[in-house]
């Protein structure tokens, strides 16, 4: 089949299908598949995240997945440098690159002519920060970002104290506003490109997110999270993913495992919608059911 673009990016909102669709594109193009998933660059953080077993790859060489400690951070920055580079690695073998996952910025970051402000801030700094908000609290942090950044403070809620603080280092020690930062993501395709979006009847693809919760429990979701736990890993980037923070919830006593469950449930909900409303405002999509007979149409 005549490979006529550089990459192909598979996105859908969680639990529409993307992997099982990845593997048959990849097996009909001969391609590698990149991981477009913020949460699964993670370690140990595989059934909350859904991410493909060894098997399920069907020897499809799969890309970023497993590359960070839950205790380590994962930027967009990080994330955009590591995927150009792979692009650049499997087209050089003649394979056709495919990113697959359900984090829009990350696979736009990629795609497009996007620049980020370098993070220079070094741990003394931050950890500054932090003592200050324990001193004056969320609101007062917020409000000092308000009053150095107000297009950026109207965006991050006060409770959301890491988004604070990343807002204030940026623009008192880098010199940069969060707001200015927007304007250097660019709109520039960098690679000739298709993003096919799986698109699925919303009360169905609220059922399979409601069965994917119960088939995670049935799988051991919960002795995962309470593994991560019981380590102490609490207030990290990884386990603030859904699946992990309702857990940690109801191990601190905060919740039943019921309502954790039934949370899990409604969070992944509500991150599906906000994924399909961002794919559909931010990206230019061919939206498929997931068929492939309909798929190879592009092709």
């Amino acid at each position: 089949m005549n490979k006529q673009f550089d990459v192909v990016a598979i996105i859908g909102p969680t639990a529409s299908g993307k992997t099982a669709l990845s593997i048959e594109l990849a097996t009909l193009l001969d391609g590698e598949i990149i991981n477009g998933d913020a949460m699964q660059v993670y370690k140990r953080l595989d059934i909350g995240t859904a991410k493909i077993t060894e098997g399920e790859m069907q020897g499809i060489p799969h890309h970023l997945l497993d590359i960070k400690e839950p205790t380590e951070n994962f930027s967009v920055a990080e994330y955009q440098q590591l995927v150009r580079a792979k692009i650049k690695e499997i087209t050089s073998r003649g394979k056709l690159p495919i990113i697959v996952g359900g984090t829009g910025l990350y696979v736009q970051s990629v795609l497009y002519d996007f620049h980020f402000t370098k993070d220079e801030i070094d741990e003394e700094a931050r950890n500054t920060y932090y003592t200050e908000l324990e001193k004056i609290g969320p609101e007062a942090m917020h409000a000092r970002l308000a009053a150095l950044d107000p297009k950026t403070a109207e965006t991050i809620h006060p409770n959301n104290t890491r988004r604070v603080i990343r807002a204030l280092e940026m623009v008192e020690l880098s010199g940069t506003s969060k707001a200015n930062e927007e304007h250097n993501r660019g709109d520039v395709p960098l690679y000739h490109h298709l993003i096919l979006g799986l698109d699925l009847d919303r009360e169905k693809l609220y059922e399979r997110i409601n069965l994917r919760v119960d088939i995670m429990m049935e799988k051991g979701l919960l002795e995962e999270a309470k593994a991560l736990y019981d380590e102490g890993i609490h207030d990290t980037q990884a386990v603030k993913a859904i699946g992990y923070k309702e857990l940690f919830a109801y191990f601190d006593g905060r919740s039943t495992l019921e309502e954790a469950i039934e949370a899990i449930k409604q969070n992944s909900r509500r991150y599906a919608k906000r994924q399909l409303t961002y794919f559909r405002n931010k990206m230019d999509v061919k939206w498929v059911t997931g068929n492939i007979e309909e798929v190879k149409s592009f092709f």
